[in-house]
């Protein structure tokens, strides 16, 4: 039985991540947890100031984030009435990394399954402050679920990787846990500069990931590009991709892909979700 914790602020965007959630484990035993994180110091109940007392944190902010999230949940189960699903609500008042770490070790959590927004405007990141905190601070896996995505079988995956870092075997099992899961093929991609060769190193990564894939459905893929998201975008297009798989210790590619300012031309963070692993 898998644990998923689903943090929801009620938004349109997150609904779409549940209902990503409840369709990506639709054959999986699960006990789904949706959270709702309020900031006491964000509350204002009085407009004074002033921050509101333990009595109007129990009457006025827990009361009405449970029935907020009582509703959802009649509305999740008019959606989807999956006997391997179990579901509990959760309210927590605290810093929003606190929290989901609290509930990480108390309800021994296996993946976060979580919806961005995306940004308002260009120069802002592909990523929110929220979404981009929990997959840098927090390591457990997360499941990044854009704005636009509708769920499809993930039958293509793309794991893109520089070679240079060698990935322990936990991570690995990950990839070829999630691939037989959904019979997928993992899609290898290394984005390169024009004439950019591997060094023994990297070549030797390579390897150790073919010899590690071996059962598995996989292939190799080079990109001549010197754009890291351009590269991708074409690959997601030409691949039909489905799924990014992105490893947090690789901080390059990391950076390049989840925390750079938007291109008007680049898409796919809008549309196909990623699962960050952590080592």
């Amino acid at each position: 039985m898998k644990n998923i914790l689903v943090p929801t602020d009620f938004s349109k965007n997150s609904w779409n991540s549940i209902v990503y959630a409840l369709q990506f484990y639709t054959n999986e035993t699960c006990n789904f947890y949706l959270l709702h994180v309020t900031s006491i110091s964000d509350y204002n109940g009085s407009n004074t100031g002033m921050l509101p007392t333990i009595d109007t944190i129990d009457t006025t902010l827990v009361k009405e984030t449970k029935t907020k999230l009582l509703r959802f949940l009649k509305k999740i189960k008019s959606l989807s009435n999956n006997p391997l699903h179990n579901f509990s609500v959760l309210t927590s008042n605290d810093y929003f990394i606190d929290a989901i770490r609290k509930h990480i070790y108390e309800k021994s959590i296996d993946m976060i399954i979580m919806g961005t927004k995306g940004a308002s405007g260009l120069k802002e990141a592909v990523v929110g402050t929220n979404t981009g905190d929990l997959i840098t601070k927090v390591k457990c896996p997360v499941l990044v679920v854009p704005e636009n995505a509708k769920f499809k079988f993930p039958k293509e995956i793309a794991f893109p990787t520089d070679y240079n870092l060698f990935y322990q075997n936990k991570i690995l099992s990950s990839i070829t846990e999630l691939s037989k899961m959904f019979d997928s093929s993992i899609r290898i991609l290394h984005i390169t500069k024009k004439d950019e060769r591997l060094t023994q190193f990297q070549q030797e990564n390579k390897e150790y990931l073919h010899d590690f894939f071996m059962d598995e459905k996989h292939s190799f893929h080079r990109i001549t590009n010197s754009k890291i998201d351009a590269g991708i975008q074409c690959f997601v297009e030409s691949r039909d991709i489905n799924l990014i798989i992105m490893i947090a210790k690789n901080l390059n590619l990391f950076q390049q892909i989840l925390f750079k300012p938007r291109v008007e031309e680049i898409s796919y963070h809008t549309e196909v979700p990623f699962l960050v692993l952590h080592e």
